[in-house]
């Protein structure tokens, strides 16, 4: 049955935003609470959780299982190998999943959750350590476990002080406690996380090289030591590099003529017709390997004020150009 409010009880706006005021009160209350319970428990469940050869097995019915999937999706992206098991599917056949070599994380603010208790027995016979994060201490889970960590609250968010709110905020925080206390704990860093979430952005940034993003082959602006100007623009034109890359005989580099160079050329009323390539053109040009980070394009291209870079293969050898643009579209920047 669906409630509808009482359409003839008027709408009270003053009330609306103030139990909003009082949620957020009563649950950053909750979650500051829990400093109080952190000490020699909290760092043997981290040892624990460190030492498991297999998976974090994290597991928890109705409010608490839906943390229990974000915790354990937090510790699987920084560093953790984790998983979430429902505990009543784990009495159908799903307690197959859980090995000796793993550890369960059981989440219950009772303690006393009939599907995770009738799973306590296997456990404990299996040999699988068990740690519990539980508002009851003396609970059944409690007793099971090999480390309690504490998340109990003096009041839920809930004005009727029934709907699990500020109970499971707290859940929520100690969980990040522990995925945040475990990944220092491993050396976990930014490209370990990159590696976990390769479609977001922080991904892109620290996994796309530039050999991913550059321009190459006939895409690659280039022009002898012995071109004229003319020939300069026609390949900066046809390339749109906003520069062009200079070669000897023998395709090395030996330096650059952007459209700035260009521009003072023209400023200065030069006889554009007079000049060749290696009379014009910036020797010993900034250059990126192939195989850097993209984002250290970026960081190189800012430093030197520049909008475009030559590429270098790991012999040194022209390979490749790229400018912002080609960056920006590879959403790096």
């Amino acid at each position: 049955m669906t409630f509808r409010p009482d359409p003839l009880l008027p709408f009270d706006s003053a009330r609306v935003l103030q139990l909003a005021h009082q949620t957020l009160d009563v649950e950053a209350a909750a979650v500051l609470g829990l400093k109080r319970w952190l000490g020699d428990d909290f760092v043997r469940a981290v040892q624990l959780m460190l030492a498991v050869q297999g998976r974090v097995v994290v597991m928890g019915m109705g409010k608490s299982g839906h943390v229990g999937r974000k915790v354990a999706a937090t510790l699987a992206s920084t560093g953790t190998a984790a998983m979430f098991v429902h505990p009543g599917e784990a009495s159908h056949g799903d307690l197959g999943m859980i090995k000796p070599v793993d550890l369960v994380l059981a989440i219950s603010n009772s303690g006393e959750s009939d599907e995770l208790n009738a799973i306590l027995p296997m456990l404990k016979r299996l040999g699988t350590p068990l740690l519990a994060m539980t508002g009851n201490a003396q609970s059944t889970l409690a007793r099971y476990a090999s480390v309690v960590l504490n998340t109990s609250v003096e009041k839920e968010a809930c004005p009727l002080n029934l709907a699990p709110t500020a109970s499971t905020t707290a859940q929520l925080a100690l969980g990040d406690a522990l995925a945040v206390a475990l990944l220092d704990a491993r050396g976990f860093k930014a490209e370990d996380f990159a590696r976990s979430h390769p479609g977001g952005a922080l991904g892109r940034r620290l996994l796309t090289l530039v050999s991913d993003v550059m321009r190459s082959g006939d895409q690659v602006p280039h022009v002898t030591l012995q071109a004229g100007l003319g020939e300069i623009m026609r390949e900066m034109s046809a390339k749109g590099l906003g520069a062009t890359a200079v070669v000897d005989a023998n395709g090395v580099l030996c330096g650059i003529f952007t459209d700035g160079d260009l521009r003072r050329l023209i400023e200065k009323g030069a006889d554009l017709r007079s000049f060749s390539a290696a009379q014009v053109m910036h020797a010993n040009p900034v250059t990126i390997g192939s195989a850097a980070l993209a984002l250290d394009a970026v960081e190189l291209m800012e430093q030197r004020r520049i909008t475009s870079v030559l590429v270098l293969d790991a012999q040194g050898r022209l390979c490749g150009a790229l400018n912002s643009n080609d960056l920006m579209r590879a959403k790096v920047i």
